[in-house]
């Protein structure tokens, strides 16, 4: 991927300290954050109730103050991971804010957040533990950086694309927040529509947002022409590691649909697939899927 031809974003914040968030809104975690967070909470008891708080968008018991985080704005030049986020960033800006001018609305950027070991949020404190995140109560995306070295060694996707993808799919959460999507989601749990679970609430959530990602993914490279050989099959490589079933199996050795908050890595590679292949959020019409 040839990163460096992207605009810079101006965007781009890091965490310096804080209190905790307020709790408003739940936080949306990617790329497995929700199993890995589920393991911690098994491993250690202590932590259930912040584990709990941070799934669900309540405090969890866990006393904290609305003190926001203190951020600073990011010189992208400071090294190399940082300035492929300000990139990354700068194409998602460029390719959102044309696509919602043609529909003719206005996107609203998003901030990223970039964090180290812990951050507090207006969703509530978290951890790097969860993986990279967005939360709507603050329309920020928050990554520490260092999950990119567990995407190599974990998931065995070290490619820049496969990074990427990690931003996009964060970012195609707040797309779904501007459009009103995640306003809805939260009302057809209120009626009682199931959030977890193969068919839940909270897996169209998110396989709607891979399918975001790869329309990103198809924009951009009409833009930029910065996409290489290989590039797609890495960023679909990511997403197969990374599915409910794949983890769950990793974690415990089996698999329990019930569970589900992500979709299977199959689902994942699919709608990923089909948001690149159309160009078109259109298609990326999980909630309404009969089939995902």
């Amino acid at each position: 991927m040839l990163w460096q031809k992207g605009r810079s974003s101006d965007n781009v914040e890091e965490a310096t300290g804080g209190g905790g968030g307020g709790g408003f809104g739940r936080i949306h975690l990617g790329l497995g954050g929700t199993v890995i967070a589920i393991i911690i909470a098994m491993i250690f008891p202590s932590t259930r109730g912040i584990i709990f708080g941070l799934l669900t968008g309540s405090d969890g018991g866990v006393t904290t103050s609305n003190a926001p985080a203190q951020v600073a704005k990011v010189n992208c030049d400071t090294d190399a991971q940082t300035q492929f986020s300000c990139k990354v960033l700068g194409s998602t800006e460029d390719v959102w804010t044309a696509y919602f001018q043609q529909a003719g609305k206005q996107y609203v950027d998003p901030k990223l957040v970039l964090f180290h070991g812990q951050v507090a949020t207006a969703c509530g404190g978290a951890s790097s533990a969860v993986g990279p995140f967005y939360c709507p109560g603050d329309k920020r995306v928050y990554l520490d950086l260092d999950f990119f070295q567990e995407l190599a060694t974990r998931f065995h996707s070290n490619s820049d694309f496969a990074r990427a993808y990690v931003i996009a799919h964060e970012v195609g959460h707040h797309v779904q927040d501007q459009l009103g999507i995640m306003d809805m989601e939260q009302q057809l749990a209120q009626r009682g529509e199931p959030m977890q679970g193969a068919d839940g609430l909270s897996v169209r959530l998110e396989l709607q947002a891979d399918c975001f990602a790869g329309v990103w993914a198809n924009k951009s490279q009409q833009q930029l022409q910065w996409l290489q050989p290989g590039d797609i099959e890495s960023a679909l490589n990511a997403a197969s590691q990374i599915g409910d079933d794949t983890l769950q199996r990793e974690a415990r050795g089996t698999v329990v649909p019930d569970s589900f908050t992500h979709g299977t890595s199959a689902q994942r590679v699919k709608w990923f697939k089909t948001g690149f292949e159309a160009g078109d959020i259109n298609a990326c019409d999980t909630f309404h899927a009969q089939t995902l």
